[in-house]
């Protein structure tokens, strides 16, 4: 009898890696400095309360705290203005974020004006950029999502409205030479703010800052915004604000 040699049977191979588990490199790549907004589903929001929102921008930008900047959102800012059921009503400038406290009908008015002032506001900030540098500059400007959170009740609002003015005392702004003479913020929207407890000078900042035209933001037309936050007394020139709201 003739023995045959048998031959294991082929393996099959696989056409795709298989995904999950723990490998090294697996999972979203991770970012550089500080932590992306979390991906939640947005909360509800009803008409009559207003939002603080906190957006970030890119390192590459550079310092937000110059006229080309304060220029580009400026003219973004511009753009909201034309929306029915999403109004920006306070703006401040800083220097690697901007804080803004808002108005809209709900939330999907919300995504929607805040998509679009972004979107404005990242062309004109390339923009300037580009000027500036004598190359053009192209890509993302703002880092991942914005943090949004809704203001319920006068207490809350009246913090809101100090940390959003009174935000540059915060991080300091107001130590430099250039800026001792200053009462409020001028890259915000403090000089249009008429809840100030002991600004003795409505012209300040003089307009010995050429560029710095007021930003256009909107009448606020919640009774919180109006009325409510006033219950818990007017907001003082130069409070500092903490580093989170209370």
């Amino acid at each position: 009898m003739v023995r045959t040699k048998r031959h294991a049977a082929p393996a099959q191979q696989e056409l795709f890696k298989p995904r999950g588990g723990k490998r090294p490199g697996a999972g979203r790549p991770c970012k550089q400095g500080r932590a992306s907004e979390k991906h939640y589903k947005r909360e509800k929001l009803a008409a009559r309360y207003p939002v603080h929102v906190n957006i970030r921008v890119e390192k590459a930008i550079g310092q937000l705290r110059r006229r080309r900047a304060y220029q580009a959102f400026r003219r973004a800012l511009r753009t909201s203005l034309a929306h029915i059921d999403f109004a920006v009503i306070h703006f401040s400038i800083q220097r690697e974020h901007v804080h803004l406290i808002v108005e809209a009908h709900d939330e999907v008015a919300l995504a929607k004006g805040m998509q679009g002032l972004q979107i404005a506001a990242a062309r004109y900030l390339n923009g300037a950029v580009s000027i500036e540098r004598g190359t053009s500059r192209r890509g993302r400007v703002f880092v991942d999502r914005y943090h949004a959170h809704i203001l319920k009740t006068p207490r809350e609002v009246r913090n809101a409205l100090n940390y959003v003015l009174n935000n540059w005392r915060h991080h300091r702004e107001d130590r430099g030479i250039e800026s001792m003479f200053w009462e409020i913020d001028p890259f915000s929207t403090a000089r249009s703010f008429g809840g100030w407890h002991d600004l003795a000078d409505p012209d300040t900042p003089r307009d010995d800052l050429e560029g710095l035209e007021p930003l256009p933001c909107a009448a606020s037309q919640t009774w919180l915004l109006n009325v409510g936050w006033q219950r818990h007394g007017l907001i003082r020139v130069g409070h500092v604000p903490g580093p989170e709201l209370e």
